[in-house]
């Protein structure tokens, strides 16, 4: 059963609330801004991130800034960035309902001003959607989705929320991005390899374009959900019994 903690009204208004819904708000915004912008750029320089030189620039961009994102947000809010990630920490108890939804109506709202302010920037072009490869049909591109966003959850618990990281101590943001690169280069040919629903809504919202639109919440959002709970259930120990000596009994 999963450890929904539900919160309540007193801490919606707590100023250490307020203070980390504002700073996913930023960290949210920069993140979109950035990795957008790569995307819009990619299609200029490469030809569009289908090149393997386009694909890899944005695939960098954004592990780079998730990276920094998080680092710099993770004793606030604890850099959260997506709502997959929101939810796949809330059914493991280590975020309360109330504040995943302030969490990630600040992260929507994030990448949609992100996205209004490219627009601006660029003179109107269209701000570039996920979208499904040709021949890849919805389910497909849902269980694409579902893969790539359960291991970024895993990661962002064995890296980062499991006190018994070890040696990754302290490298946990550096990992996530490296993974979500790592990602966005395996499986960006396919679904465009979203795993963030904020950062998919934000571009979709500003060209209005919407084709498939679901995939990039029902994906994401159940692949975040399934990697919290496999790690916090199966590999996150809360106790540890040592193992005998050789000198005692079993």
């Amino acid at each position: 059963m999963a450890k929904l903690a539900l919160g309540n009204r007193e801490e919606a208004a707590h100023p250490d609330c307020l203070r980390a819904v504002l700073a996913e708000v930023v960290l949210t915004f920069l993140f979109v801004f950035a990795g957008v912008a790569s995307a819009m750029a990619a299609g200029k320089m490469f030809g569009g991130a289908d090149s393997i030189m386009g694909l890899t620039a944005v695939a960098l961009t954004h592990g780079l800034v998730v990276a920094v994102m998080i680092s710099a947000g993770l004793h606030i809010s604890g850099g959260h960035l997506n709502p997959a990630v929101t939810i796949g920490l809330a059914v493991g108890g280590h975020i309360t309902i109330i504040r995943s939804v302030l969490y990630i109506l600040a992260q929507l709202i994030a990448s949609s001003l992100a996205c209004l302010l490219l627009r601006f920037l660029t003179g109107g072009l269209d701000t570039p959607v996920h979208t499904l490869a040709a021949g890849m049909g919805p389910l497909q591109g849902v269980i694409m989705e579902i893969v790539l966003t359960f291991s970024l959850l895993f990661s962002v618990y064995g890296t980062i929320v499991d006190p018994k990281k070890g040696c990754t101590a302290g490298l946990g943001p550096l990992l996530v991005g490296l993974v979500v690169a790592g990602n966005i280069i395996a499986g960006g040919a396919f679904s465009g390899a979203s795993m963030n629903p904020a950062r998919s809504f934000g571009p979709a919202l500003v060209s209005w374009n919407w084709t498939d639109h679901w995939v990039y919440w029902i994906g994401p959002l159940i692949g975040g959900a399934f990697g919290g709970l496999v790690y916090d259930y199966v590999f996150l120990l809360k106790s540890h019994t040592p193992l005998p000596r050789e000198d005692e009994p079993f």
